[in-house]
């Protein structure tokens, strides 16, 4: 950039004093400070921007690279796969056994069942909380009843006070 020197700057100061004078030379600093200030903001900001959109630039790159990449190895292990499949399938024909497979058959040779479906438990969590004893609930403090706030306060109103009516 421009290279200031205290000797140019002391010449520049004594130049605005004279010039704007000593009232309003305060005020002016303070007015170019704001705006040096304000330059070397925006400089800093469309440096970053540059340099994101730098950094956006190689990462796209990077991005293509590797979907070229794992497109190879996909295609490779289809590829393996493929012939893997072919390979058993041609020492299966030639082996002449039928379609069925062999794990389907006991050691007596007789068709072995299928497992049995899957089957929620079905469990019903009102069931299984109506049946919680209720020496149980009194000792946890589990309310065994509902009951409204006027009927709590008259059960636990001390016996010599009446209820206002």
């Amino acid at each position: 950039m421009i290279d200031f020197g205290f000797d140019k700057l002391a010449l520049i100061g004594a130049v605005a004093l004279i010039v704007i004078g000593p009232e309003k030379l305060p005020k002016v600093a303070r007015t170019v400070g704001h705006l040096v200030g304000k330059a070397q903001r925006y400089v800093a900001d469309v440096r970053a921007e540059v340099n994101r959109s730098i950094e956006l630039d190689e990462l796209k790159k990077m991005k293509t690279q590797f979907e070229d990449a794992a497109r190879d190895v996909e295609s490779s292990v289809q590829q393996q796969v493929n012939e893997t499949s072919s390979s058993l399938s041609n020492d299966w024909a030639s082996l002449g056994t039928s379609d069925s497979s062999p794990s389907s058959y006991d050691s007596t040779g007789a068709l072995e069942p299928p497992p049995p479906e899957y089957r929620h438990p079905k469990k019903n969590w009102r069931l299984k909380r109506g049946a919680t004893p209720q020496w149980y609930k009194h000792r946890h403090g589990i309310r065994a009843k509902a009951q409204s706030g006027a009927a709590r306060v008259a059960r636990f109103r001390p016996p010599g006070l009446k209820s206002p009516r």
